[in-house]
């Protein structure tokens, strides 16, 4: 430094801000806060900031890099950690912000897997949990349809990722099984058909959700011949280890970004469907005729 330079005794606003690295705008919020006490003032009516005012503010300015809420940030500053607002202490502080980094990071290794895995996959399968994803891998390519994927990502709403993934052991045996799904593209076309146009009572209800019954009674044996029922019972096994205070089945999907819990009942109550009377009429038809043939425990 040169022997002539000599440094102001105070500054205004702006040199302060861009000392900081802030805007003269946050200084002002700063002060309102009571976080940054209110400098003396020029002759000019301007806020002069001295050496401790900067001192203070680039403390300020750390903090807030680090994540400490503004709010939080006064206790930092209390001499006796017992005077800090609230009771709490700076240490307390801390710990929530120590918390609060840790749910972030864990947050943005989720996100960063989701993305990964729809590069290696190359569609939108990646978004959906893990717990379904890796049901799915190996799949012949080609053979897992948008609609399927659409299925397992509102089951996953309702059900948390468990059911999804017992419902995609559906689709892995549609797609080692073509002519079943050809069989269940069939049945799907036939059930479509039964629109607004046609009457509940009408005879290709029944004769549709007979269809639908017979086409579910072969697709579940494929899926016991195959052993993947017994994939299903490890997944069950897996997921009470993985959970032992709850066990429960119906999660809202932690680990997909799916937000808050609900119910079975709200999220169903929530999410619209495009059936006619006629269709949900074979529906329940369908699960009588199950219900019936099922042997009696």
């Amino acid at each position: 430094m040169p022997a002539s330079f000599v440094p102001p005794r105070q500054v205004k606003i702006g040199d302060a801000a861009a000392f900081a690295g802030c805007t003269p705008r946050a200084i002002r919020h700063y002060h309102e806060i009571g976080l940054l006490p209110e400098p003396d003032r020029g002759g000019d009516d301007r806020r002069r900031y001295g050496y401790e005012d900067m001192i203070r503010l680039l403390w300020i300015r750390r903090m807030a890099d680090a994540g400490i809420a503004l709010e939080d940030i006064g206790e930092a500053f209390a001499e006796d950690p017992a005077d800090a607002h609230g009771g709490d202490g700076i240490e307390a502080v801390l710990e929530r912000v120590e918390e609060a980094l840790a749910a972030q990071e864990a947050e943005l290794r989720r996100q960063r897997t989701a993305v990964q895995r729809m590069r290696v996959e190359g569609s939108r399968m990646g978004l959906l949990s893990d717990l379904v994803t890796e049901r799915l891998k190996g799949l012949p390519e080609g053979s897992l349809r948008q609609a399927d994927l659409d299925t397992l990502l509102v089951t996953e709403r309702i059900f948390g990722p468990l059911g999804a993934a017992v419902q995609a052991t559906r689709f892995v045996a549609l797609a080692r099984h073509p002519a079943l799904r050809e069989e269940s593209d069939r049945v799907d076309a036939a059930e479509e058909a039964l629109d607004d146009s046609v009457a509940v009572d009408d005879p290709r209800v029944a004769q549709v959700a007979a269809e639908r019954h017979a086409f579910e009674t072969a697709l579940h044996t494929v899926i016991e011949e195959s052993g993947l029922d017994e994939d299903d019972d490890a997944l069950f096994d897996a997921w009470d280890a993985a959970h032992p205070e709850t066990g429960d089945a119906e999660e809202d999907g932690s680990g997909s970004g799916f937000g808050r819990a609900m119910s079975v009942l709200e999220a169903t109550g929530k999410m619209p469907y495009d059936f006619s009377p006629a269709r949900l009429r074979c529906m329940e038809v369908a699960q009588e005729l199950s219900a019936r043939d099922s042997p009696a425990i």
